[in-house]
């Protein structure tokens, strides 16, 4: 058994600070604060359950022999997430899955609990221990896809269909084009698969949840643990690939109407979550890219961007590389759903039109989000139609003028407009333009275009190089307003790179001279001449500084992903093996070379003290901004991992338990473990214990700060506390540091959660509130008059 799999002993409840306190310079009076109730509350009472959420920490299930972590694993550690301050475990899928399954999301048997991970009767006994620590459950929900396992016959409706065809009780629940497929379903390795996949993956076979059977049948035993109190809340995977999203949704929270819904709907530039939804909000990947971009330097995009073209003769802007992506995602990946489509288009026009064919994969191609939001028989939202008219101004660039009339007869056709509508042409043209934007930007063009890799994350714009604070004050104060109970999400099982490597990378925007020098001494100093595509080589370098330090394994694994994603020289479908074996042995002889580690080594401890900043800035703000934050599985300390399956890589629990054991007996802080975990446990169990400052109906209000290095703090209150982090560390040490800066937190007397420390106000000075972190959370001390 693995070492996370060993049962957890009991651990006692976080400890009280210790009485004494350090006190900062800036104190006037200190003998009369007096200490308010601790912010380190301790796990809720039965109360408590009526409390909105507040934290929730992520947990990634797994069936196989090896790296087994099932429900009891998971109860296991029960005392341990309730001392870190959650109010809620979110679990990857629980059901069913395909033999073997390392995820979750192949379901296979919506009737059952994985027997992989504990079954029903583990489940009960996990949700009643983590019920006795305070902990409510989150569900991972998989309505879009089931997976077509080996054998076939382990999914009974699929197996089914598979035997009477369309004459079959099961033949609706799946989304599948009979005619195309001679009235069967072509199987994966039979041909063009003839039914709606999930992305490009032929083993998952799209479900109907828009028949009011199909959804009562495949989420009966979710909605009944929600009716019996064992589940508190759902998070929707993937809801763009549904037929009607906000239908579903409704038929949902109609069904568990006190249930916290969560949708996975990525967001895109200045796209809003649709605000008929009936859920809480997203899972976080909004916010992410907020959060990150406040810690990269603007003044970084253009040196880094003539070093990145000068380098690998790639182009300066990230359209086009989008664009040839999608192309590349409509022509190879997903052509039998483009196929699809362009046949239900001659069905409606009468006849093949190669204009019109033409019209509408570039509309696809040009779709500025992942899709729009039109319903047969109703009336097209403003928001569909901005969609749809920014995708035709974008598409009729790269059409020759005599196609612009057939490109606005699709346009209307996609908003159900005009004489000819036709139901299935509306919704499969949303249904295909989801998965093209999923492949065709995130698994390609984010692999294709590197100026700076830690921009290159799911929800995030590679073309938008930072974040004001003015802007993430706008995203907070609007969180807070209309969806105060999303989540908010620094690392997920999907993202690209876990939170800590992109605070690593983020230090190379103010440092864009060195990091360029560097990168040269590095391929001179390389084993030969690169065989490696310039762009993969520069992620090598940037990977290699970003996760430092990385076994040889784990690169290996990360490049070969890669490369595949990109599609360029090798891909998943068509591996170039002598092009993939001459990539690993560069990256295999980069990492023998023991000059050029000596030399890496120390540019990286270089970056170490700013690396610290971003990193315990990022959380802090993540955990005290609108939403409720989640943490991925371990990253309450620093998270290095690189996209999956490496991000989920067992964990070890044990080290974290004896970490927080020390933080709650009074040891201090040894190393960036330790302080992130400090700021992980101490802002988790502030929000817990003060829902009023921190949940729905809580404001955000940005903190003015005044004084030669006020760029340098980002700063807010919510409710009575107030959260302040320093951010481009590299430009606050070449300026001198915090000089005459001060922060304006408007009333007097505050102490520190995180250090203990006490400040008097209501202008602090920022040098003696950073003293000994980057970061402080500060909360109210009452004056004894």
């Amino acid at each position: 058994m693995s070492e996370h799999a060993e049962p957890a002993a009991e651990e006692p409840l976080p400890a009280d600070p210790p009485d004494e306190e350090t006190v900062s310079e800036d104190h006037l009076a200190e003998e009369n604060l007096s200490e308010p109730n601790s912010a380190e509350a301790s796990v809720p009472d039965d109360d408590g359950f009526a409390a909105p959420p507040s934290g929730t920490y992520r947990l990634q299930l797994r069936g196989t022999p090896e790296e087994r972590f099932g429900f009891a694993e998971a109860a296991a550690l029960a005392p341990y997430l309730a001392s870190l301050g959650v109010s809620h475990v979110y679990l990857s899928p629980v059901l069913r899955a395909a033999p073997g399954s390392t995820h979750g999301y192949d379901v296979i048997d919506h009737s059952r609990l994985a027997d992989e991970l504990g079954g029903a009767e583990a489940f009960g006994t996990m949700a009643a221990r983590f019920r006795a620590h305070g902990l409510r459950l989150l569900v991972d929900v998989v309505p879009n896809h089931m997976a077509i396992p080996e054998p076939g016959d382990l999914n009974i409706p699929l197996t089914a269909v598979l035997a009477e065809g369309r004459g079959s009780p099961y033949a609706k629940w799946f989304d599948i084009d009979w005619e195309a497929g001679g009235g069967r379903i072509v199987l994966p390795g039979e041909g063009e698969p003839n039914y709606r996949r999930f992305f490009d993956i032929s083993g998952l076979i799209g479900l109907r949840q828009e028949d009011p059977e199909v959804f009562e049948r495949t989420h009966a035993l979710l909605l009944g643990l929600v009716e019996q109190g064992l589940v508190d809340g759902l998070r929707i995977d993937h809801p763009d690939g549904l037929a009607d999203p906000r239908g579903y949704l409704r038929r949902l929270s109609e069904a568990v109407p006190d249930a916290w819904l969560l949708v996975e709907k990525i967001t895109a530039g200045e796209e809003r979550l649709p605000p008929d939804w009936p859920c809480a909000g997203t899972t976080g990947y909004d916010s992410l890219g907020m959060i990150g971009g406040l810690f990269v330097d603007p003044a970084g995009e253009k040196p880094l961007t003539d070093h990145y073209v000068s380098l690998t003769g790639g182009p300066r802007d990230f359209e086009e590389v989008e664009r040839g992506a999608r192309l590349n995602a409509a022509t190879h990946g997903l052509k039998p759903e483009i196929d699809r489509l362009l046949r239900v288009l001659q069905r409606v026009v009468g006849a093949r039109r190669p204009g019109l064919e033409r019209a509408l994969v570039e509309l696809l191609v040009a779709m500025p989000v992942y899709r729009a939001y039109v319903v047969p028989g109703q009336d097209a939202p403003q928001q569909a139609v901005d969609v749809l008219d920014e995708a035709a101004r974008r598409a009729r660039a790269h059409l020759p003028q005599e196609l612009h009339d057939d490109l606005d007869a699709v346009v209307e056709l996609a908003l159900g407009r005009g004489e000819r509508t036709d139901a299935e042409f509306i919704v499969r043209f949303q249904q295909t333009s989801a998965p093209l934007a999923a492949k065709g930007v995130e698994d390609t063009a984010f692999y294709r275009w590197n100026r700076m890799a830690v921009l290159n994350e799911v929800g995030g714009d590679p073309g938008r190089f930072s974040v004001s604070p003015e802007d993430f004050h706008s995203h907070c104060i609007r969180l807070a307003r209309d969806w105060p109970s999303t989540m908010t999400t620094l690392s997920t099982h999907d993202t690209k790179r876990e939170e800590d490597v992109r605070a690593w990378l983020s230090v190379l925007s103010e440092l864009p001279i060195e990091w360029a020098e560097a990168v040269d001494r590095w391929r001179q100093w390389g084993p030969g001449e690169s065989p490696l595509e310039p762009d993969l080589e520069y992620l090598l370098w940037q990977t290699l500084v970003g996760a430092w330090p990385l076994t040889i394994g784990r690169l290996e694994e990360f490049l070969t992903k890669a490369m595949r994603e990109a599609k360029t020289r090798t891909s998943w479908a068509d591996v170039d093996a002598d092009y993939e074996e001459a990539v690993l042995a560069y990256a295999r002889g980069v990492l023998a070379n023991p000059d050029l580690i000596t030399d890496m080594t120390a540019f990286v401890g270089r970056l170490a003290g700013h690396a610290r900043v971003n990193t315990l800035g990022q959380k802090l703000v993540q955990l005290a901004m609108p939403g409720v934050p989640d943490v991925y599985q371990g990253c309450e300390l620093t998270g290095l991992a690189l996209v999956d399956p490496d991000n989920r890589r067992p964990v070890d629990y044990g080290r974290r338990r004896e970490h927080l054991l020390r933080l709650d007996t009074g040891r201090l802080p040894k190393e960036v473990d330790d302080e992130k975990l400090l700021v992980t446990s101490r802002t988790l169990r502030l929000r817990r214990s003060r829902p009023d400052w921190f949940g729905p109906g809580a404001r955000h209000e940005p903190i003015a700060v005044g004084g030669p290095a006020a760029e340098h703090v980002v700063g807010f209150a919510r409710g009575e506390a107030v959260a302040l982090a320093t951010r481009l560390p590299v430009g606050l040490e070449r300026r001198g540091g915090w000089g005459e800066t001060r922060v304006d937190v408007v009333q007097q007397g505050w102490r520190d959660v995180l250090t203990g420390c006490t400040h008097m106000g209501p202008l602090l000075d920022a040098g003696r509130v950073f003293e000994h972190l980057p970061v402080a959370l500060l909360v109210p001390r009452e004056i004894d008059r």
